[in-house]
């Protein structure tokens, strides 16, 4: 049986297979530094291949670069041997949510999903660090050479991966933040779907060069447009008063992208108002029309975009449209009028519908006439099949989410908390039932709450998210906070003793996402099978696997036994699962059961996919039940059969029961 090779994938072999299956005369061996013979690709075979401009050297070209570019692309591409422990007691309908909630720095938790969500994630949205010169951004140590980097499996030193400061006197300012933010974007777009698209929230401090480093990952091709919001009003005496922040969005292949088109929130409004009305006054339509409109003109402001929508027939609510074609040359037939029996008046470019589809929406009663035939005829465009459109700007009043916020949780915890309802109006025009939606720049998990609002509205969604956090120590973050953040941090502190939870961010963000769960489900008479409110909560941590497992070349094998001496003490069977899906590619949210056989723990993953026992002493009595069940893969530990007996039947019973089962082993 194969081992488990317990690593993320190393990108750069990767992309190196790939290119080998393209041109497989461009690879050839060299010898590296280290005296080894290893596989390359011939540039100049390569070149010759694509038949392009090759420029090199200090010839110019277009290109945006900054220091350390290069070593940032490497920290994408390099592997780590880490691993994410599930956590019951701080998660919420732990077997069966399909939401998960990932604790740890988003870089290292990127590499962790590629092998398993590759590809999945339908929408990306985040809120990052804006490099304002007073909030935190990640530092990930570019002291490391790539080789040291590898040479510890990608993890970072004491003075990696920790929060810091990056100031404006800093000489490296945008550098450091461009540093930290491109990785993280290259690994972000191999999650996405082949139609995804990734929201990126920036303000005017790193907006420029946000833009160009998305063109470098994503391609210029893919910039899907940029949204305005408005949150705040400023009235402050300087040369230009900043009222708004952009929302970047970037597509994996814009080529795919459907129209986006959602229900109208708004025109559900007047459709509730006008079913309001209809109870009251029955079937007296003229009296029904002029309440509604005396409604829409007063609500005016709240319905933009909807007030046309003020006729009533026996049908319901519509707003008359042009008959005319768009250009000349349209359909040039008669129709009757019902009253004087002439034809009506034709457009001067002809009838946009064919006759037979005139006649049908005649009869259906979705033409409109005029008091006599000179008047053209319209058609009815009814209410319930308004669509909205996702518009360039958006005006949100940014007091109101901090309202909402604070009413969930308490005053001034969290500086600036977004919108979920802008969230969730974005969510909305993107994602399908079933879709995945992620942030790895969580914060106080407002995407996560927009999902749940939003599947609460559409029960048919089933939207699950992905939200990820470095879990930021509070009170290191209060020694080095200015006096407005200080004081929100020594806020959030109080909240989180208040309610016996750690002092991080983390503890914030899932309690919120407890709380709005509670609220939504209420608020909207759901139960738990027909609202998942829900969260998985996973925490990256270092490997369950020795250093051995990874290496046992260079360890003395009669010092221990290494059959049982490769998997870390402290770790449980489920922690030993968590990481095999990893591995395996099986979704971390998955179904998992487990079973007792012939007194052995075995769970099974995603009914039967996956089955594994990692317990001592199996004997075939265990090996035979988990076979006829056959799985796609059975994992089990290396040194877990009870005897020679055991391992010496164990083909032989797979081979009989389940011959195409994976088998691998940790």
């Amino acid at each position: 049986m194969d081992k488990l090779k317990m690593h993320t994938p190393n990108r750069a072999d990767d992309n190196f297979k790939k290119l080998a299956a393209l041109f497989p005369n461009a690879v050839t061996e060299t010898i590296n530094e280290n005296g080894e013979v290893v596989r390359a690709i011939d540039k100049d075979v390569l070149m010759q291949e694509i038949s392009c401009t090759v420029v090199e050297g200090k010839e110019e070209r277009y290109q945006f670069t900054w220091p350390d570019k290069k070593k940032s692309m490497l920290l994408a591409n390099a592997p780590i041997s880490k691993t994410l422990r599930p956590c019951r007691e701080e998660s919420v309908d732990f077997d069966s949510t399909e939401n998960l909630y990932i604790e740890g720095d988003n870089l290292e938790v990127l590499k962790l999903l590629q092998e398993t969500y590759l590809g999945k994630v339908k929408m990306i949205y985040i809120d990052p660090p804006y490099n304002t010169g007073s909030d935190f951004v990640y530092e990930d140590d570019f002291a490391q050479s790539a080789s040291e980097y590898l040479a510890n499996s990608g993890q970072f030193d004491a003075e990696g991966n920790r929060l810091v400061q990056n100031t404006d006197t800093n000489g490296r300012f945008h550098s450091d933040w461009l540093n930290m933010i491109y990785p993280r974007l290259k690994l972000a777009k191999d999650l996405l779907t082949d139609d995804g698209v990734i929201f990126i929230a920036i303000d005017d401090n790193e907006n420029i060069n946000m833009a160009k480093v998305c063109s470098d990952v994503f391609g210029e091709s893919n910039f899907v447009g940029c949204l305005i919001i408005q949150t705040a009003t400023d009235n402050n005496p300087r040369q230009i008063n900043t009222e708004h922040e952009y929302v970047l969005c970037y597509a994996k292949n814009s080529v795919l992208l459907e129209s986006w088109q959602a229900e109208s929130e708004k025109a559900q409004l007047i459709m509730d108002k006008y079913k309001e009305l209809k109870a009251t006054f029955g079937s007296n339509l003229s009296v029904i029309q002029d309440e509604l409109r005396k409604w829409i003109k007063k609500n005016a402001d709240a319905l933009k975009g909807v007030t046309h929508y003020d006729n009533v027939d026996e049908k319901g609510v519509f707003h008359d449209g042009d008959i005319a074609n768009t250009v000349f040359g349209g359909y040039n037939y008669e129709i009757m009028h019902p009253v004087t029996g002439k034809p009506c008046k034709v457009p001067d470019k002809g009838f946009r519908f064919a006759e037979k589809t005139m006649r049908e929406m005649i009869a259906a009663g979705d033409i409109m006439f005029g008091a006599d035939e000179t008047t053209l005829i319209k058609p009815k465009k009814r209410l319930e099949n308004a669509k909205d459109v996702l518009r360039s700007v958006i005006y949100e009043d940014g007091r109101a989410s901090t309202k909402q916020f604070e009413s969930l949780m308490a005053r001034d915890i969290f500086q600036n908390p977004k919108s979920p309802m802008i969230i969730e109006r974005l969510i909305n025009f993107i994602v399908k039932p079933g879709d995945i939606v992620m942030d790895f720049f969580s914060g106080s998990a407002t995407t996560a709450e927009a999902v749940m609002r939003l599947n609460a509205k559409y029960p048919d969604k089933k939207i699950r998210f992905i939200m990820v956090q470095l879990p930021e120590d509070l009170d290191e973050s209060i020694s080095k906070a200015d006096s407005r953040a200080k004081k929100i941090l020594q806020n959030a502190v109080k909240f989180l003793d208040s309610i016996n939870k750690k002092h991080t961010i983390c503890e914030i963000g899932k309690e919120r996402l407890r709380r709005a769960g509670a609220k939504i489900k209420s608020d909207n008479g759901l139960t738990d099978d027909e609202l998942d409110v829900g969260f998985r909560v996973l925490k990256c941590d270092t490997s369950n696997m020795k250093d051995v497992y990874y290496s046992p070349a260079e360890y003395e094998m009669d010092l221990f036994d290494f059959m049982t001496d490769n998997i870390k003490e402290d770790r449980t069977s489920e922690d030993l699962l968590f990481q095999v899906m990893l591995d395996l590619g099986v979704e971390l949210s998955s179904k998992i059961e487990e079973t007792v056989i012939a007194g052995k723990k075995v769970f099974n993953v995603a009914d039967g996919f996956l089955i594994a026992c990692f317990d001592a002493d199996v004997t075939d009595e265990t090996i035979k039940a988990i076979a006829q069940k056959q799985p796609y893969y059975f994992v089990m530990r290396d040194s877990s059969l009870a005897n020679d007996s055991v391992a010496t039947n164990f083909e032989q019973i797979f081979a009989t029961y389940s011959p195409d089962t994976v088998r691998k082993v940790l």
